[in-house]
């Protein structure tokens, strides 16, 4: 409609009726706007901007959706406030990033009891079996992390030649099931005939974060154990653990090193020659599907309960096909 004010010949201009149908086209687009709230760990993570912005791109590319993104600080108490604060405000779906995977029944009984759907993203809940029909779980499947990770250093170390190696392994957040989880994979992969011959050295927490990588690596280098490759977590801890290495004067070429996630940064330090294997975790990917779970749930449309976006192994052979995808 062009916005002129119409006459029909013979009567007064119609501006009342013209005003009355936009009106009425207004009234449907408010009522059509659906709202998702979206409680993050943290903000200050990279693989975790990438997958909040995935979501908000995805929901900003949708007709009539609106997205509201917060961060709980990796703070357990403040996300369960944030979950009770979209309740109150009658969003019409919830998406979560947990920060602590243990603490995810609460979460999915508030919800549940207010009859607004859940969808849980990138960490797997702990109540992941048992969740109510009307939420669901998208992420990847970490069984396939750490063990593509793991399966690539052990062919390096086998192509190398060695024939008894050492690992150090750094380990994410112990209250995340993806950190758990991704650790038992490199000890699954290792108990096998083909990768019986590494032995880990050293295990130890770095919470995800590079600053944590770069001290527990500074404090092994500062202990004299000796190791043939760094197995970690993440790409973040990795990325620590070379800063602290090239900082001693170690030359990478000695040493392999792995990392899950292929963020950016990660990439930059394959190219440069300082990071040998990654795991390309779909940030985006997992944002999209969160998305469109929460909203066909909100639909009262059929969801499959767990949505698995597939790993894929990053080496300095590939890696061309990952640069922007992270």
């Amino acid at each position: 409609m062009s916005g002129k004010t119409f006459v029909v010949q013979g009567r007064k201009p119609m501006r009342t009726i013209f005003a009355a149908t936009v009106a009425s086209l207004l009234s449907t687009t408010a009522m059509a706007q659906e709202t998702i709230g979206v409680s993050m760990a943290l903000f200050d993570d990279n693989f975790l901007t990438v997958l909040r912005n995935g979501m908000i791109d995805y929901a900003e590319s949708q007709d009539g959706v609106d997205i509201q993104v917060e961060d709980a600080q990796n703070d357990v108490g403040k996300q369960l406030n944030q979950i009770q604060n979209f309740i109150a405000s009658g969003v019409d779906a919830i998406i979560v990033n947990p920060v602590d995977t243990d603490a995810t029944q609460a979460m999915s009984n508030s919800a549940s009891q207010a009859g607004i759907p859940l969808v849980y993203v990138n960490r797997e809940p702990v109540n992941v079996d048992d969740l109510p029909d009307n939420q669901a779980f998208v992420a990847s499947d970490e069984r396939e992390s750490g063990t593509l990770e793991t399966q690539e250093v052990c062919r390096l170390l086998k192509e190398q030649g060695v024939e008894e190696a050492q690992i150090l392994v750094l380990v994410g957040e112990l209250s995340n099931q993806a950190a758990r989880m991704r650790t038992q994979d490199i000890k699954d992969v290792i108990a096998t005939d083909e990768c019986s011959f590494i032995t880990i050295a050293a295990e130890q927490t770095g919470n995800w974060m590079r600053t944590e990588g770069q001290d527990v690596m500074t404090n092994w280098l500062s202990s004299g154990v000796e190791f043939d490759a760094v197995v970690s977590n993440n790409d973040e801890m990795a990325i620590g653990a070379i800063q602290a290495m090239k900082s001693a004067g170690m030359s990478m070429d000695d040493v392999i090193v792995a990392g899950i996630d292929a963020t950016q940064d990660a990439l930059a330090a394959m190219e440069a020659g300082d990071l040998d294997v990654t795991v390309f975790q779909d940030a985006a990917g997992q944002g999209q599907g969160a998305v469109d779970a929460a909203l066909s749930l909100a639909r009262g449309e059929d969801v499959d309960q767990k949505v698995y976006v597939p790993f894929q192994l990053v080496t300095p052979e590939n890696m061309d096909q990952f640069t922007q995808s992270n």
